[in-house]
């Protein structure tokens, strides 16, 4: 009994049309879980590899038939009647088998699935909902919902040089509450946007992609719609932002609003608008390569805000305790394909708690079906997630989970950010 008699694996499309990994574990007592794995467009420089057949002909470079060859014919002979339920087992076995440091041999996006259906098939097998198997009896707290609802950057084919403005509901008192409150006034934003004349189209991850006057205009209107939803900004609902620096960084300078800017002046501009509006998170507000940005930005704003690393970190354990030790960011983004399977990911987590530093739960911004980060977030106690706007059956899938999560809590369900982060 619990013994994996069966991994196979697919090719699939995510949100954006691209091939992805899905993989189906059959334990020997009939259980089958099934997972899917995503794909971003703003990657860090140290991620792990996602696996691509770079043959033009076929999906124009992007199939990932060797990686699901990985699967059926290496991976899946290994972990033939391996405990289902040795997680740590599992993923280390997948580690040694591929032999790299960025799991480039056997592809992040095989073992990652793998291992994501592992985990799947290790709940269902203890009867057990993910959230519970991985995060033990303790697991109770649902997240904040950071939604993406003005889109820039890579993620969208507007005049804003960053990546995401965000609405977050910390005010509410429960999840089902937070995510009405954010979807308000998500159709509220809507509205405005319609009534200036401007774009209501969405970007990859739901939220709209405007053309702006400037950075400043998204956080005004954001500001603006949450106060026309019947909300008070700062108190029941706040803003963040993913600048996703890196990718406007060149030759020592941000590429921002037309400008060439250095990292303090760009440290300037994010000082002048938290002081302005109420921001409370940062993500990459410098680029991965610019360490003496990161320290300064750390420095200036790191006792007022929340400071995410994403690219920065890549959800590595090695790479994010040397960061730890350089005193960059005080949070931590989690993306599971980043660093390639649920026990690295784990990993991370523990040593972000360790520290001090925050953690976020977080999507990509191409994505699948599967809810697996949902349960990760409350499994994980972080109180943060990141999942798009309420908008696209894929970024929706995640907000549903959540809400069957705390209904099948109950009383026990707390919401929000642990008190030291908020």
């Amino acid at each position: 009994m619990n013994r994996i008699e069966d991994v196979y694996a697919r090719q699939i499309l995510d949100s954006r049309g691209n091939p992805t990994v899905e993989v189906d574990c059959k334990t020997d007592d009939g259980i089958l879980a099934r997972a899917a794995v995503p794909s971003g467009a703003s990657t860090g420089i140290r991620e792990a590899l996602e696996l691509r057949d770079q043959d033009p002909k076929n999906y124009k470079g992007k199939s990932v038939e060797k990686a699901v060859l990985n699967v059926n014919e290496t991976i899946s002979a290994e972990l033939y009647d391996h405990d289902v339920l040795d997680q740590r087992g599992v993923d280390s076995l997948m580690n040694e088998l591929d032999g790299t440091d960025n799991k480039s041999d056997m592809g992040a996006n095989a073992i990652l699935a793998v291992s994501m259906a592992v985990a799947r098939a290790g709940a269902a097998t203890c009867d057990v909902p993910l959230y519970r198997y991985l995060g033990g009896a303790m697991a109770n707290r649902l997240p904040v919902p950071f939604m993406n609802v003005i889109n820039g950057g890579v993620h969208a084919d507007n005049n804003l040089d960053l990546q995401e403005f965000m609405i977050a509901p910390s005010g509410a008192t429960s999840f089902s509450e937070a995510l009405r409150m954010g979807t308000e006034i998500y159709h509220t934003l809507k509205a405005i946007l319609k009534k200036n004349g401007l774009s209501t189209a969405v970007g990859d991850e739901g939220g709209f992609a405007p053309n702006l006057k400037n950075h400043e205009e998204a956080l005004k209107v954001l500001v603006q719609a949450i106060t026309e939803a019947g909300y008070v900004p700062g108190k029941d609902c706040s803003i963040a932002m993913d600048a996703a620096s890196s990718s406007i960084y060149k030759d020592g300078k941000y590429g921002f609003e037309g400008k060439q800017l250095s990292n303090a002046e760009l440290n300037s501009w994010y000082m002048e608008m938290v002081s302005k509006y109420p921001i409370i998170s940062i993500e990459d507000g410098m680029a991965e390569e610019d360490r003496d940005g990161w320290k300064m930005h750390t420095e200036s704003l790191g006792g007022k805000i929340q400071l995410v690393g994403d690219d920065v970190f890549v959800t590595n354990p090695a790479i994010f305790a040397e960061g730890i030790k350089n005193g960059i960011a005080n949070a931590i983004l989690i993306k599971l394909n980043q660093v390639g399977s649920v026990k690295e990911t784990w990993d991370t987590i523990e040593l972000a708690r360790r520290n001090g530093y925050g953690y976020m739960i977080s999507h990509r911004s191409g994505e699948t079906a599967d809810s697996f980060i949902a349960h990760l977030a409350v499994a994980s106690s972080s109180g943060q997630i990141k999942t798009g706007a309420p908008c696209r059956s894929e970024r929706v899938e995640k907000y549903n989970e959540l809400l069957r999560i705390e209904e099948e809590l109950g009383q026990s369900a707390i919401y929000g950010l642990p008190e030291k982060e908020r």
